[in-house]
């Protein structure tokens, strides 16, 4: 959302990484929901269309959620029901573990940091 969002105090830092990063983003598609709504409740319908297009043209592509992927993320949402964890960032994990991915670009370091994935000790957090 901050990528996005040039209200967010976050901003420069993530489109930095944006801009810098070789690619591809890979980008859950339930992440894609989850950003899409939040994008136009908080900051309107622009901005909404501004990350639908870089969708489209930009540097995310959407990652489907493979059908294994689903017993994955009841499996992290079960063991991190205390977090919680959620399916959305639950499906990254799922998505990564399977990719084999150790860096996720995230602002959420209280759930991601505590996440223990199979692949790798913790995952690199970025920005």
């Amino acid at each position: 959302m901050a990528a996005a969002d040039q209200g967010d105090p976050r901003h420069v830092d993530c489109r930095r990484l944006l801009e810098l990063e070789p690619g591809p983003i890979l980008v859950p598609v339930l992440v894609v929901s989850e950003v899409a709504y939040l994008l136009q409740r908080e900051a309107g319908p622009m901005v909404e269309l501004r990350f639908l297009t870089d969708i489209i043209d930009g540097p995310y592509e959407p990652l489907p959620i493979d059908p294994a992927d689903w017993v994955r993320i009841a499996e992290l949402g079960l063991r991190y029901r205390d977090l919680p964890l959620g399916t959305v960032d639950a499906s990254v994990v799922a998505a990564a573990e399977r990719l084999r991915v150790a860096r996720i670009a995230t602002l959420d370091h209280r759930h991601f940091s505590v996440v223990r994935p199979t692949h790798v000790e913790a995952f690199e957090l970025l920005p």
